[in-house]
């Protein structure tokens, strides 16, 4: 029985983590639930999952949260506010954490997880983004575990089991391409929020969806893959594949290359970060690959998805330069959802940032330099959009 706390536990990583725990009720229990506003769902979860502990980062929704469970006899410690989504991470007994909340929100309650001597099942990548200089002394220091558990680089890791030190030669990140991989860049000025939602394969939150469209999210599982498996930025290649089976690649040293295949679905790589080394049996479809078809390949157009541009440079860079990167994109995301600004305006706004910081970047930051930078960040992309408007 392995006894885990999950940070977002009403969001898309927090349910299907659930979701895992309720088809394998022998094998997990959970400790601790963390949410931010969805006080209807958590009340569900805290009556169904008993757990110990249970934080809402909203305060103000607090005294709700406690009347929709007043009936309940187990009551669990309940808490509000960002510090109490740190107590969740580091409470009690609970051998692992999952990471599900969005953003840079998650660094501390993670780095506070760590801490506390408990695995890290990352589904949050600015994790590692904004956070790794600090991160992994972190994990090193305590010995803990930090598995990956999203698609992309849990599929990396798994084809690494068995891979001998130094076999690794190259990553193949595989990417949708997004709401706009067949459209014409020359019609990217005119797209709007509405068109940049829809993605062609699946559906996703708002923010990892136009992430998706800019290719920013493939920029930054760049920088988390360097951080996660030391490879050189040179060797971390993306392509755009449209069927999304292949999840990424890796290219040994003598030019083998192995790949994990399987339907989307992000269970799987949240199974695996919570049972790893073990193969858990499971009644979910099997891929058929004659029912798939075909698997092709193309080479992302640099033109169309300048994000991923500055992202390898952000890396490179290293220092600050990623959690800046990565907080003007949250911000300038969040404002084209709000219609503030245009679509091609996202990846200008980011490079204008991002050559602003470079001169005040250090190569070996603390904790507060990167929260700072962070801060600054998002402070300079609104003092962007008087210019813009």
């Amino acid at each position: 029985m392995k006894l885990i706390s999950i940070l977002g536990s009403t969001g898309s990583i927090g349910t299907q983590t659930l979701d895992i725990v309720r088809e394998n009720p022998d094998r997990f229990q959970v400790v601790g639930l963390a949410a931010g506003n969805n006080i209807t769902l958590l009340a569900e979860q805290i009556r169904e999952f008993k757990p110990e502990i249970v934080a809402i980062q909203n305060p103000d929704k607090l005294l709700e949260l406690k009347s929709l469970i007043a009936d309940y006899p187990q009551q669990p410690i309940l808490l509000a506010g960002k510090e109490a989504i740190c107590e969740v991470a580091s409470y009690g007994n609970a051998q692992s954490v999952v990471t599900g909340i969005v953003g840079c929100a998650g660094l501390l309650p993670t780095i506070t997880a760590i801490k506390a001597g408990k695995d890290i099942a990352l589904a949050n990548k600015e994790t590692l983004i904004a956070g790794a200089p600090v991160v992994l002394p972190l994990v090193k220091e305590y010995g803990v575990k930090l598995l990956p558990a999203d698609s992309e680089h849990s599929a990396i890791f798994q084809c690494l089991q068995g891979v001998p030190e130094k076999g690794l030669r190259k990553i193949i990140l595989t990417a949708s391409g997004g709401s706009f991989r067949d459209l014409p860049v020359e019609k990217l000025a005119s797209v709007t929020v509405k068109d940049a939602l829809k993605h062609p394969n699946w559906s996703m939150g708002q923010k990892i969806t136009i992430d998706s469209a800019t290719l920013m999210n493939k920029g930054l599982e760049v920088i988390e893959a360097h951080y996660l498996f030391g490879l050189d930025y040179d060797d971390i290649e993306i392509v755009i594949h449209p069927q999304s089976i292949i999840h990424s690649m890796i290219e040994l040293q003598d030019t083998s290359v192995l790949a994990q295949l399987g339907w989307a679905d992000m269970r799987l790589p949240l199974l695996y970060a919570l049972s790893y080394p073990d193969r858990i049996p499971t009644n979910w479809e099997t891929l058929d690959l004659v029912k798939v078809g075909s698997l092709t390949f193309r080479e992302p157009d640099h033109n169309k998805y300048p994000c991923m541009q500055l992202a390898y440079e952000a890396g490179r860079a290293g220092g600050c330069l990623p959690a800046v990167l990565n907080a003007a994109n949250e911000q300038v995301v969040a404002l084209f959802l709000q219609e503030k600004i245009g679509f091609l305006d996202i990846p200008r706004i980011i490079e204008s940032v991002c050559d602003r910081f470079s001169s005040q970047n250090t190569s070996n930051p603390s904790l507060d330099d990167i929260l700072h930078a962070d801060q600054w960040a998002r402070q300079q992309v609104l003092q962007q959009i008087p210019v813009l408007a």
